[in-house]
């Protein structure tokens, strides 16, 4: 998209969640973001972190838990939902 988004989603969910392992060079925007199969090792707790400062951040609302889990699949469906909710152009 060329905004930049998914670059500070990247170091929100990491500033956030205390990642204090490097992330791999040319992480993909499709990683899962929570689970076993994430790259950032995180869980259901981190997750509620994430919505909270996301929610914050860009004025989003972040409902129900199959609509958090839906948003937070992975870095690009969090980036889309926040495009797609945020008041102002889009």
């Amino acid at each position: 998209m060329g905004d930049g988004l998914e670059e500070e989603l990247f170091r929100i969910v990491a500033e956030t969640c205390r990642v204090s392992e490097p992330l791999p060079d040319g992480l993909s925007f499709d990683e899962p973001l929570i689970g076993p199969d994430s790259p950032f090792g995180l869980d259901s707790l981190d997750a509620v972190e994430i919505v909270v400062a996301v929610q914050r951040k860009y004025n989003v609302r972040i409902d129900a838990q199959k609509t958090s889990r839906q948003v937070l699949q992975s870095i690009a469906t969090l980036s889309a939902f926040i495009r797609s909710h945020r008041p102002g152009p889009g």
